[in-house]
């Protein structure tokens, strides 16, 4: 079974130049714990996780109108669609992350998360 199979196709994401708080809202609303940042070619430019976020809550000013992209982590764990979901999992598990962007050609199609993973373990047994 590969990563296509089971990934999620319904990607959110945000742009560099998107607020914090606008990150932290979508998160919220959709109940996500990471976002995959993008330019405007939906090309994956980074990765936005919540405890990226809480960091600047403290900082007076910053939260409403400090961009993703001060935030962000740069060097992105990533998966490809055609790789087993074997591979992304022992990556998952090497890096300590629970979800990954799925590109193809530079451009977000997916994610990959435990989530997906572990759905795929209940419904094979």
């Amino acid at each position: 079974m590969t990563i296509k199979d089971i990934m999620n196709g319904e990607v959110h994401m945000v742009m560099p130049q998107d607020t914090l708080e606008k990150t932290l809202s979508i998160m919220e609303t959709k109940k996500l714990n990471g976002l995959p940042v993008v330019n405007e070619n939906k090309q994956l430019v980074g990765f936005i996780v919540k405890a990226d976020i809480y960091r600047f809550l403290s900082v007076t000013g910053h939260y409403e109108t400090c961009p993703v992209e001060w935030a962000m982590s740069k060097d992105v764990v990533t998966a490809m669609p055609e790789e087993t979901v074997k591979e992304a999992a022992k990556r998952l598990r090497k890096h300590n992350i629970i979800g990954m962007p799925v590109v193809d050609k530079g451009r977000v199609v997916g994610m990959i998360s435990l989530e997906n993973i572990v759905d795929l373990f209940i419904a094979k047994n």
